[in-house]
């Protein structure tokens, strides 16, 4: 299906925000995802899902709102996918705490 930017960015918001309250509400820490291998296949689905979608927002949506890092966030993405023996579990642990509220207000303003 293709999705025009706005769906996109529904979409990214919704994966965005329910990533953040399925780990709250299951008390997921830095130290459990460093450690609970249940614990990194449940917030990479989500990290995908909006990888996915930033990767095909058009280019001209991308450079209309320059202050969000498209190119990092799909390139999570990627890495995820394709190098997922290699993930570190450490800097996901900081974008899943730190860079997924951050992206959730930001898209907030967009939606």
């Amino acid at each position: 299906m293709k999705y025009s930017d706005t769906q996109r960015l529904q979409k990214i918001y919704e994966y965005a925000t329910r990533l953040r309250d399925c780990m709250k509400e299951k008390n997921i820490t830095k130290e459990s995802l460093l450690n609970d291998y249940s614990m990194q296949w449940l917030v990479t689905t989500p990290l995908y899902n909006i990888g996915e979608h930033v990767y095909y927002l058009s280019s001209e949506f991308k450079n209309q709102h320059p202050d969000i890092e498209w190119n990092l966030i799909a390139g999570l993405r990627h890495r995820l996918v394709h190098d997922y023996d290699g993930t570190n579990w450490s800097l996901i642990s900081d974008v899943v705490f730190e860079e997924i509220p951050a992206l959730i207000k930001k898209i907030k303003n967009l939606v």
